[in-house]
């Protein structure tokens, strides 16, 4: 819960920070929000959830069980794509 909070915080946070550069024209303040917006939705997406695991995590779960052949689908071509990967790296 917390992280989830800090989270929060931190893409607030980004988000005054890019504002003001943009007003200001202060490039290295404006990305600095922005990597603070990151930071922060990073922070949300892997916060424990009530269940104790990733946000994440859940919603994975309730992706695949609403959508099981979208998620066999997407495991496929995942699965392609690293075997792909992996047999161009000799």
């Amino acid at each position: 819960m917390v992280d989830a909070v800090i989270g929060d915080l931190n893409n607030v946070t980004g988000k005054v920070k890019e504002t003001a550069g943009a007003a200001t024209g202060d490039r290295s303040l404006q990305a600095s929000g922005i990597v603070d917006q990151v930071k922060g939705a990073f922070q949300k997406a892997t916060a424990p959830g009530v269940d104790g695991q990733p946000q994440v995590v859940g919603k994975a779960k309730a992706f695949a069980k609403e959508r099981p052949w979208a998620t066999a689908a997407l495991v496929g071509v995942l699965g392609l794509a690293t075997l792909g990967t992996l047999r161009g790296q000799r």
